[in-house]
């Protein structure tokens, strides 16, 4: 069975080099990068990875504003997307309900479980 893509949108590099090194090294997934912004449709329009994990609070384009974007063109509205977010508060997830996500991680997060909690979320067999 050929390993899953997920494609990452997280401007941080910190965070994005553990997320990377998460979903390959303990999930055995192929990893793919986007910036923020249109990049983002582009290369799920080119790649269409198994899955988008997408930070919410970015620069130019958020996450949310991302999502709508992705769910608009018919190339990418089909992608699964999960929301990963450091905002917790009652509010937020209110206003993050209001969306399709496939599910909303919190940050921080354990790079250990991060592939089993995705999986979990979108029905895909155990990492």
């Amino acid at each position: 069975m050929p390993s899953k893509k997920i494609l990452v949108v997280e401007d941080q590099e910190e965070i994005r080099e553990i997320i990377g090194l998460s979903l390959e090294e303990v999930g055995g997934w192929q990893v793919l990068f986007a910036e923020p912004g249109p990049e983002v449709i582009l290369r799920a329009q080119a790649e269409q990875p198994d899955a988008i994990l997408l930070d919410a609070n970015m620069p130019r384009m958020d996450g949310p504003s991302t999502f709508q974007a992705l769910r608009a063109n018919p190339q990418t509205q089909q992608i699964p997307v999960i929301l990963l977010t450091a905002s917790v508060q009652k509010a937020d997830a209110q206003r993050f309900a209001e969306f399709a996500f496939a599910a909303v991680l919190a940050k921080p997060f354990d790079p250990l479980s991060l592939p089993a909690q995705i999986s979990s979320a979108l029905g895909w067999e155990s990492a």
